[in-house]
C-alpha cells in the first residue's frame, strides 16, 4: 500500500479535476528538459498524453507558456513534521488544539506545494496528552488540500514497550483506523528499542502498511536487526535521519549499510537541519555517499519548517538537493533525483519521467540546467494531476546605472515574452 489511499474520482472542473477548467488538456510550450531539448508537453487526465518538439503540438485547451523554464519530476517531501510546522516563534507552549494544528498543517502544505512538492509525508506525534487530537487535525488538512498535493501521515508514538507503551500501541492501531497511512515510532527514545521496532513492524504487517522510524542510526547492533526484521516486508521501511552512522568507524559503518541494503531499507537524510523527532548532535551528516556505494536507496527530507527543532528551516526540496550537491558532493541531476525519483519510490508513488503515459507531476523551474535551478530557482510552476496549482514568480530588478544596461546581465523574472 503506497501512502496515497485510493480517492473517489472528483468531478471536472472541481479543484481535484484533472487537466485545465472543466477537465480540458493542458499545454506546456517551450520547455527545457534536462537533455537540453525544447518540447510542448500535452497533459490530460492527470497524465502526460504526448511530448513533440517545440511548437508541433496544437493546443486543445489550457495553454501555459515555459519559455526559459527548466522543466522536471515534481519533487516529493518524504519527511515532514506539518504537526509542529510553524511554532517557532509562538508566544509559550505550541498550541496542541486541533484547529491549531489542522491551521499549521494546512499552510504548511501549501507553502511546500508551493516549492514544487506534490507529495508529502507528515510524521505525527500521537498519545500523551493531545491523544489522537493532532492525527484527526492533520488528516483534516490533508482533506482540505486534497487535488492540490497529497498530504499522509504517520502514526508516531512516543513508547510502544512496558506497561506504559501498552496506550501508545493501542492509539497506534487506532490511529491506522483513522486514516493514517504509515507506521513510525523513535526507538531511540524507548526503553526497549528492539521491541519497539517489533512491535511497529508487527503493527504494520496487521495493517499492510509501510514503517517510517526516527533513528540516527549510531548502534549498529541494533540497525543489524532492524535490518535482519524488516528484510522482505512490503510495501517497505523507512529509517531517518541515521547521521549516527557518520559517527561509526568507516568499516562498521560500510557492513551496516550493506545489511540495511539487503533489506530494501530506505534510508531518508535531512540536509537542512534537525527534527522534531530526534535530538540531532551538531558537526554530523548522514553519511551519504557510504549509503549509496552500499546500494541502499537514499532520498532527502525537509524536516522541520520553522519549528523549534529549526527555526529558519524552509521545508524546500530544491534546497535539499542544493546541500546534497554543495556539502555531500552528488552530482546535481543526483541531488534531485535524491528529491524526486528516489523520494517518490520510499513514498510507495509511481515514477514519473517526461514521456507519454506517465504521470503529470511536474515542477517548471526557471533556468536552463539543474545547477541554475539549484542555485537560483525562485520561480517555479508546479503541476498536480495534469494541471497548474501552484505558481510563484520572482522579479529582480536593479536601478538605473550603466551596470544595469550590461547585456547579458542576469535576471530572475519576466522579459517580456513570458506570461505575466
Amino acid at each position: 500500500m503506497s501512502d496515497s489511499q485510493p480517492q473517489p474520482s472528483p468531478s471536472p472542473g472541481s479543484p481535484g479535476s484533472p487537466g485545465g477548467p472543466g477537465g480540458a488538456d493542458v499545454l506546456l510550450t517551450g520547455a527545457t528538459l534536462t537533455d537540453g531539448r525544447t518540447v510542448d508537453v500535452r497533459l490530460g487526465r492527470g497524465r502526460i498524453q504526448a511530448v513533440g518538439t517545440a511548437g508541433s503540438l496544437a493546443p486543445l485547451g489550457l495553454r501555459v507558456d515555459l519559455r526559459g523554464y527548466l522543466l522536471l519530476p515534481a519533487p516529493a517531501e518524504p519527511h515532514a513534521h506539518s504537526d509542529l510546522a510553524l511554532t517557532a516563534d509562538a508566544a509559550g507552549p505550541v498550541s496542541p488544539d486541533p484547529a491549531d494544528v489542522q491551521r499549521r498543517a494546512t499552510e504548511a502544505a501549501l507553502l511546500q506545494l508551493g516549492h514544487g512538492a506534490t507529495a508529502l509525508r507528515s510524521h505525527v506525534r500521537i498519545g500523551d496528552v493531545q491523544g489522537l487530537g493532532a492525527m484527526e487535525a492533520v488528516l483534516q488538512a490533508r482533506r482540505a488540500v486534497r487535488g492540490l498535493t497529497e498530504l499522509t501521515a504517520v502514526a508516531m508514538p512516543r513508547l510502544l514497550t512496558g506497561v506504559a507503551g501498552a496506550d501508545g500501541l493501542a492509539m497506534l492501531h487506532d490511529a491506522v483506523k483513522m486514516g493514517a497511512s504509515v507506521v513510525g515510532a523513535c526507538p531511540d527514545l524507548d526503553p526497549d528499542p528492539t521491541g519497539c521496532a517489533e512491535a511497529v513492524l508487527d503493527a504494520a504487517a496487521q495493517h499492510g502498511c509501510p514503517v517510517d522510524l526516527h533513528t540516527d542510526g549510531s548502534d549498529p547492533v541494533r540497525l543489524t536487526r532492524l535490518a535482519a526484521m524488516a528484510g522482505g516486508l512490503r510495501p517497505g521501511v523507512t529509517i531517518g535521519p541515521c547521521d549516527g552512522l557518520g559517527r561509526l568507524p568507516a568499516d562498521v559503518a560500510g557492513r551496516t549499510a550493506e545489511a540495511l541494503a539487503a533489506a530494501g531499507i530506505t534510508v531518508v537524510c535531512l540536509p537542512q537541519g534537525p527534527c522534531g523527532g530526534l535530538e540531532r548532535r551538531r558537526g554530523h551528516d548522514t553519511p551519504v555517499h557510504l549509503l549509496r556505494a552500499a546500494g541502499v536507496r537514499v532520498t532527502a527530507g525537509s524536516g522541520a519548517l520553522r519549528d523549534l527543532a529549526n527555526p529558519v528551516g524552509r521545508g524546500d526540496p530544491l534546497q535539499a538537493a542544493q546541500l546534497l550537491a554543495s556539502r555531500h558532493g552528488l552530482r546535481p541531476d543526483e541531488a534531485y533525483e535524491a528529491v524526486a525519483g528516489a523520494a517518490r519510490e520510499a513514498l510507495g508513488l509511481a515514477p514519473v519521467r517526461i514521456e507519454a503515459g506517465f504521470p503529470a507531476e511536474l515542477l517548471a523551474v526557471r533556468g536552463t540546467g539543474l545547477s541554475e535551478a539549484l542555485s537560483l530557482g525562485y520561480s517555479r510552476i508546479v503541476v498536480h494531476r495534469g494541471r497548474v496549482v501552484a505558481r510563484t514568480s520572482a522579479v529582480r530588478e536593479y536601478c538605473d546605472s550603466a551596470t544595469a544596461a550590461v547585456s547579458g546581465l542576469p535576471r530572475q523574472g519576466r522579459t517580456g515574452t513570458e506570461p505575466a
